[in-house]
């Protein structure tokens, strides 16, 4: 666990701004992330982009709630290679492979660790237009908070909650332990 990361994205704007559900179309306000290695919390701007893929190529295994529905598809818009080759675990696709459907992390993390996200991603399209890029690094940081708590609780406990419907908390058995995954030989920022 030492070198993985935890990792969440805001974004600049919606899909319904771009006129439907097109990824590529999606622009990121904010990457922010949590380190193992160092116990470092950082969110990353634009121009900072660089300089966190070569961490994440160097990294064990990247961690979040949506990753590889969301995170890595915006955030391939900005990068050389394609973040759905590195090792990585999606909580959401995890929790949905042992339910059949999807959890909202809010939902998880409420029944889970006890308190849930401090905002929505609403808010931070909103921010960003307003220019408070400091209160988009917050609640991103914040989503980071609990989705790392999320994580450790499941990877000690090998298992999640939710509320049902009719408000009973319900487990969720999973196994967070890293999977050996041939790592790529090559630096994935080279320009080729």
């Amino acid at each position: 666990m030492t070198n993985e990361v935890v990792l969440d994205i805001e974004t600049q704007n919606t899909f319904e701004d771009v006129g439907g559900y097109d990824h590529s179309k999606l622009k990121i306000s904010v990457i922010g992330v949590y380190f193992f290695e160092n116990d470092e919390y950082r969110a990353y701007e634009e121009p900072e982009f660089p300089e966190l893929w070569n961490r994440l190529e160097r990294s064990g295994r990247i961690i979040g709630y949506n990753i590889k529905g969301f995170d890595f598809l915006v955030m391939n818009n900005y990068y050389a290679g394609d973040f759905l080759q590195f090792p990585y675990l999606d909580i959401m696709d995890e929790i949905a492979h042992v339910l059949g459907f999807r959890l909202k992390l809010d939902h998880v993390a409420s029944a889970t660790v006890g308190h849930g996200k401090t905002g929505h991603g609403l808010q931070a399209v909103e921010w960003w237009k307003n220019g408070e890029i400091d209160k988009i690094k917050q609640y991103c940081l914040d989503d980071v908070r609990i989705t790392k708590a999320v994580y450790e609780y499941g990877l000690k406990y090998k298992a999640l909650a939710y509320e049902d419907r009719a408000g009973d908390r319900k487990g969720i058995p999973v196994n967070f332990e890293p999977k050996e995954v041939a790592k790529p030989a090559i630096n994935l920022t080279m320009p080729f």
